[in-house]
């Protein structure tokens, strides 16, 4: 009973860890659906693979595509425009393109689901495995190389690596589960001015996925929306009931 366990909290456990690293980095930038917008574009490529090439060239189109969008914002955030709004406009532009290439395919919704949260309670041993070794070249080329950079070429490669993270967090996990990871550890953190906001946001991100794998399998739910419910529910209830009232209502 425990096995089937294993692997799926091994990869959240992983996903956590390097996901709540850039949620803190995109929440100090302001920019709160980057990673969503990334996360539609990797899945616009993988769509194009299935909808075009039989799923060929799949984890090409998927990263071409996200490294797409991750330069579309490195190059908006050195300009002087409200870049939350045009990071919404690509958000949309990847999402209604996935609907538009899939539209004529019979599994098309099928996918489309799957884009969105995967179940990742099966998950295989193998994909864990690949997905580890590309997620420490990017947490090492995080420590090495992100802090020697500075002005576009910073941001372009901490745009370039969460797309790259973000091409791999998708296939296994779904968009909305790379937003969740990505956006609510780092948001309570933060939001409760936690000492050690990045700390604390590993052990509130392994704590819902974990308790959401683990209901998920006792209620026959599905697991990559159970893990994006229980973390937006959680994340929103202990924001919202711990801050401060608004003084200029008063």
């Amino acid at each position: 009973m425990i096995d089937i366990f294993l692997v799926p909290i091994a990869l959240v456990v992983v996903l956590v860890m390097l996901h709540a690293w850039f949620g803190v980095g995109i929440l100090k930038r302001g920019i709160i659906f980057t990673d969503l917008a990334i996360a539609q574009f990797a899945a616009l490529g993988s769509a194009i693979s299935l909808g075009y090439f039989h799923e060929e060239y799949f984890y090409i189109l998927t990263l071409s595509f996200a490294l797409l969008s991750a330069f579309l914002i490195a190059i908006a955030s050195q300009r002087e425009i409200k870049l939350e709004a045009f990071i919404g406009l690509l958000y949309v532009l990847g999402a209604s393109g996935i609907m538009m290439v899939l539209s004529h395919s019979a599994e098309g919704m099928e996918h489309f689901k799957s884009l969105l949260a995967s179940d990742i309670l099966f998950t295989s041993p193998n994909d864990l495995y690949k997905s580890a070794i590309i997620y420490a070249f990017i947490a090492l080329a995080l420590w090495k190389i992100l802090p020697k950079t500075k002005g576009f070429v910073r941001e372009l490669l901490f745009f370039s690596l969460l797309a790259l993270t973000v091409t791999s967090s998708v296939q296994l996990a779904g968009v909305l589960v790379v937003f969740v990871l990505l956006i609510a550890p780092a948001f309570v953190a933060i939001s409760l001015e936690l000492k050690k906001p990045l700390l604390y946001s590993f052990f509130f991100g392994w704590f819902f996925s974990i308790v959401a794998i683990i209901a998920s399998y006792y209620f026959d739910l599905p697991t990559g929306y159970s893990i994006v419910f229980l973390g937006a529910l959680l994340s929103s209830t202990i924001v919202l009931f711990s801050s401060k009232k608004n003084s200029a209502q008063n």
